[in-house]
Formats: structure tokens, sequence, C-alpha cells
């Protein structure tokens, strides 16, 4: 049974007072390597083999009254920084979430939850040219995740300058791109109503407003949208899933004479032979859509479609993970001379 508590105004705010005291944490440091070879077929190659390493820096702590705070520092090949994020849980408040743009948050946590063994389907070893629903989640942003109620979580994303990603402490960053501030909106719902059959169920909605700045922009630039909806279902070892989303560009000026809107299928299925064994296949489909000029011939509908299949398996032993992909593309970055097979094998190492 849900209960709801009334909080008022003098108990919350006796709440917020006493973050100010908050006990010793923990700081914790998980990271990988990862080696790859890449032989593919319609392109060229180069150098097959592939280094790369990352590690987590993660520290965790709880104030008096309860509430959590995690802070998270990544760092990637060659000891780069990438991204920091701040995770404060307000228990049955909910949770914020202060993030540097690491695709964590908002549509861009969305944008591909297809199951799979390894990679996403497009993620396997080639440039595919295929645009993502990212919204708020690829600059820094805040996020605001509800209590999950009855199965349902509702997050909120706000990024106050839509392409910044990385600000420290005590500055100030603005991108003079001709894009102002960006809210995000997604929900997860597992209507499983205490049944079993339901229990692996998981039903997924997210959009994106990206905001113009008029005075910077000739007539005819408009406020971006994206949007992304899907299904998962995990049913014993079997997982499986479909999504479809679309991105608009915003531009509808005559003169710019290109495809303002994008829409994308994908679907995958996985299966856990085992403990340590998975094998997954997934195809994803890419499509230009609306056209500025409607008067000018527009291509063929092959020519306006990136088609991707990917063949997956993974296999676990300790700390070592071994991956094979095998992935084909018909008209990469929409180039119908661009039709490609990859075959990557990779050896994962957690530390």
């Amino acid at each position: 049974m849900n209960k709801l508590t009334k909080v008022g105004c003098s108990a919350l705010c006796g709440s917020l007072g006493a973050i100010s005291a908050a006990s010793a944490g923990d700081l914790t440091v998980t990271g990988g390597a990862d080696l790859t070879w890449l032989s593919g077929n319609g392109y060229v190659t180069g150098n097959p083999l592939g280094i790369g390493s990352n590690f987590n820096l993660k520290g965790s702590g709880e104030f008096d009254n309860g509430w959590t705070v995690d802070v998270t520092t990544a760092f990637t090949n060659v000891g780069a920084y990438s991204a920091a994020n701040i995770s404060i849980g307000m228990g049955g408040l909910g949770k914020f979430n202060f993030n540097q743009g690491n695709s964590g948050n908002g549509v861009a946590a969305y944008d591909d939850k297809m199951p799979t063994a390894w990679e996403e389907t497009w993620g396997a070893g080639q440039s595919t040219g295929i645009r993502l629903a990212l919204g708020s989640g690829a600059s820094q942003n805040v996020m605001y995740t509800t209590p999950t109620v009855l199965g349902t979580t509702i997050a909120l994303t706000y990024a106050p300058d839509y392409g910044t990603s990385d600000v420290s402490d005590k500055t100030t960053s603005t991108t003079e791109d001709g894009n102002k501030r960006s809210y995000d909106a997604s929900i997860n719902i597992n209507p499983s109503l205490g049944t079993e059959i339901l229990a692996g169920l998981n039903i997924f909605g997210a959009a994106s407003t990206i905001e113009a700045i008029a005075e910077k922009n000739n007539s005819g630039l408009n406020d971006r949208h994206e949007a992304v909806a899907g299904v998962t279902y995990d049913i014993g070892p079997l997982s499986l899933g479909a999504q479809w989303s679309g991105d608009y560009t915003g531009d509808d000026k005559v003169s710019s004479q290109v495809y303002n809107f994008y829409k994308n299928f994908a679907f995958g299925v996985a299966f856990n032979v085992s403990d340590d064994l998975a094998i997954s296949y997934g195809e994803w489909k890419a499509r230009k859509s609306g056209y500025t000029q409607s008067e000018v011939v527009q291509l063929p509908e092959g020519d306006r479609t990136i088609n991707i299949s990917s063949l997956q398996a993974s296999y676990t032993m300790g700390g070592a993970s071994f991956r094979l992909a095998n992935t084909n593309v018909d008209n990469a970055a929409w180039d119908t001379s661009r039709d490609e097979q990859t075959t990557s094998i990779s050896l994962g190492l957690a530390f």
C-alpha cells in the first residue's frame, strides 16, 4: 500500500537546516580497460588495434537528516578529465542531480534503451552518421527525479545554456551558437501491479525543447524539439525492446534547402544463454523526413535512410569480458556509396 505524507513548511525548513552537518563519507575508485580489434569492408580502417582506459572517482556521504550525497568524477582515455556530477538524495522527496553533460540525464538517457549483449547497434565500431536525441543531457544541467510511485518515475531536466558542457565552480559560460536554455521531461513506467508476468515490463518516454535565440538567427529558425518513446520487456533470460524517436531541427528557412526532421526506429532482442554468456540482435533505421523546400525534388526514399543491423555476443569470466559484434550499415551518413560491414572484437578488463 502506498502512503502519502504531508510535509509542513516548518518541518521542511528544519530538514533543510540539518544539511549543514554532514558525516564523513567514503571515496572509491572504479574503472577498467578495453582492447579492441576492428576489421571491415567498404571503408578504410587503418590501424585496427585500439586501447581504451577509464576510471571514476566516487565519493559518498550522508547528512544529519538522512539525505545522501554522491559525487562522481569521470576520466576517459589517457586520464583526460571527462565529466562530473553531484547527486543529492532526499529520501521521500526525490533526488537532484547536477551534471556536467555526460549524456546521462534528460532525453539523452533514453537515446537507445534496446537490450544488447554488448554495445548499441550503432556503437560497435562504426561511424554511422545517425542523429540521436540528446536534449539537455549533452549540456551542463540539473535534473530532479521523483520517488517511484505505483511503478512510475518522472524526471525533469534543465540546462541554462544549451551546448555548454563543463563549467567549473565560481565561473560562468555561454555558447554563442543561436541556442539558449533547454528543458526535458521523461517518464518510466513499470506497471507490474504486483504481478510476476508484468514485473519485467517498462514503458518509457521523453521529450526536449531547445530554445532558439531569435535575435541571433534569421527568420525561419525556430525552437528545436526532440522526443523518444519505447518499451522493453524482460521475461526469464529473454529481453525484448522497441523504440521510436524524432528530431525537428527548427530550421524552416527556405534558403537553407535542408532536411529538418529525422525519424528513428530501433528494436533489439537479447538472450542470456547462461550466467556468463549472452547473445543479441538489433536493428536501427534512421530516416530523413521534412524538407524546407517542398518544391525541390527530394532524395529517393532509399537514399535518405540508414539501415543498421548488429549481431553480438559477450562472455564474462571474473573481471574479464570477451565481446564480439558483427555490424552492417547501409547508406552510412546517408551516403549511397557507403555500405559497410565491421567485425569488432573486444577484451574488457575491470578493476
